[in-house]
This record gives C-alpha cells, sequence and structure tokens, in this order.
C-alpha cells in the first residue's frame, strides 16, 4: 500500500512539472540564455576591440605680410547743430579719401566701417546741459603689395593725418596666398605627426595600423592687430605736417595643429 502511495505521489509530481504554465516559462529562459549567448559570441567576434592611439604633429610656414589693413577715421565734437556736425565731417572725409586716391589707393580698397551721429552733453551741478552735436566715420583701407613699396602704410597714414583723420584704430596685416600657406602648414603638421607615431610606436613596441581619422587647429594666422590707436581732439582741421610713422610689417607665421588617430594592430 505504502509503495502504491509513494508511486502515486511520484507520478503527481511529474505531472506538476509537465503542466504547460511551468514548461512555458522555463523554455522561455532557456531560449533568452541562448540568443543573449550567441549575441554576445557574435558580438566578439564580429566587432573585435580597436584600440587606438591619437598624436598631434606641428606645422609652422614663415612669411611676410604684402597685405595692410589700416582703420582711421575723423571725429567732429561739439557742434552747434547737426547739420554742421555732419557737414564738417563730410568735408574732411572727402578730403582724407581723396589723399588716400592720389596714393594709387583704388576706391574699392576704401571702405566705411562706421558713420554716427549724437548729442553731447555737459553736466554742470548734476544737470545736464547740451553742449552740440558730434559725428564720426571710420574707414578701413587696404594697401596691398607691401613687398614692392615697403613705405606704402605708412605714407597712407600720413598722408590721410594730414589730410584731416584725427583717428588711427589700429592697422592689421594679411596675405593674399593664405591658402597656400595653410596647405603647406598642414602637410608639414601631417608629417610631424607621423614621424612622432612612428617613434612612439616602436618605443612600446606595437605596431601601427590604418588611420582611422583626424582633425586640425588654425594655431595662428593673419588677422592679428598689430598697432594701437592715436585719436585726436575732434577739433581744428588736419594735423598740419605729419611725418611717416614706422610701421614694420615683421615676419609672421601661420601655425596649424594636425591630430592623427591610428589603430593599433
Amino acid at each position: 500500500m505504502e509503495n502504491n502511495q509513494n508511486n502515486e505521489s511520484s507520478c503527481h509530481c511529474c505531472g506538476e512539472w509537465l503542466k504547460p504554465k511551468i514548461i512555458l516559462p522555463i523554455l522561455g529562459m532557456l531560449l533568452l540564455t541562448g540568443i543573449i549567448t550567441v549575441s554576445i559570441l557574435r558580438d566578439r567576434i564580429v566587432n573585435q576591440p580597436q584600440y587606438q592611439v591619437s598624436v598631434t604633429g606641428l606645422g609652422k610656414v614663415s612669411y611676410q605680410p604684402d597685405i595692410a589693413n589700416v582703420n582711421l577715421g575723423v571725429q567732429v565734437d561739439k557742434q552747434f547743430s547737426a547739420e554742421n556736425a555732419l557737414q564738417q565731417l563730410n568735408d574732411k572725409m572727402n578730403k582724407v579719401v581723396t589723399a588716400i586716391k592720389l596714393l594709387g589707393i583704388t576706391e574699392a580698397d576704401i571702405e566705411t566701417q562706421n558713420y554716427t551721429l549724437y548729442p553731447q552733453y555737459d553736466y554742470k551741478d548734476g544737470i545736464s546741459i547740451p553742449a552740440g552735436y558730434s559725428a564720426n566715420q571710420q574707414l578701413t583701407v587696404k594697401v596691398r603689395k607691401l613687398n614692392d613699396n615697403k613705405e606704402s602704410v605708412s605714407k597712407v597714414v600720413a598722408a590721410a593725418t594730414k589730410a584731416g583723420a584725427n583717428q588711427v584704430m589700429g592697422i592689421t596685416f594679411d596675405v593674399a596666398n593664405l591658402n597656400d600657406l595653410k596647405q603647406e602648414a598642414r602637410l608639414k603638421a601631417i608629417a610631424d605627426a607621423k614621424s612622432k607615431a612612428g617613434a612612439l610606436a616602436q618605443a612600446v613596441g606595437v605596431e601601427l595600423g590604418d588611420i582611422m581619422g583626424w582633425w586640425e587647429n588654425i594655431v595662428q594666422a593673419p588677422g592679428i592687430q598689430s598697432y594701437g590707436s592715436y585719436s585726436g581732439d575732434g577739433k581744428g582741421g588736419g594735423a598740419g605736417a605729419v611725418s611717416s610713422p614706422v610701421l614694420p610689417t615683421g615676419t609672421q607665421e601661420v601655425i596649424i595643429e594636425i591630430n592623427l588617430n591610428y589603430r593599433i594592430e
């Protein structure tokens, strides 16, 4: 009797395991485990880890600027009317432009950067009192082919101030073949990066594979403010007898960084 009862109990347990509500979750877990395992193995086989290293090279190219951008202007202060302020400004600026053109500067290389008219006030005993009108106009004069005439920038400044300009805000230097200089600097930077990469790989005992990517950074290029400013009092005519200032262009550099990203074999 006891054996029969045990057999019946054992069969009953087996029957419980064979019920769908128990078998299906177990099969689902086994299937999910298999899928995850296959995915991990596939990722390890197909997408093998790639080890990379980045090396930065520097390229420098020296040049002599052959273009100058001169920023100068005329300031007229405390005229009794707005019309009078503008009239004086226009008269003086016409003389300045004429003097610049006589030096061979074309009209296309003379550009207005600022033109303003505004009231001025004096303060007395804490009270604002109208003091007249002021006007200002600023020009950017592009002087080309500096290598052919080293004194051309100085002559432009001297002629403009003699004709009535009483502001010189600054001078920036440029170069006509800037794109060629940048490309030369890039190639030097790439060569420098490759040289460094080879030496480092040999030192640590690894082999470099293909270049996976790169980026560049322009560290220095034309367009740097070179000189300070001068501003007259805005009264009277021109600056009188003006000697030509000494404005050496010097030697400048285009500097570019190139970063190469290598795969390590």
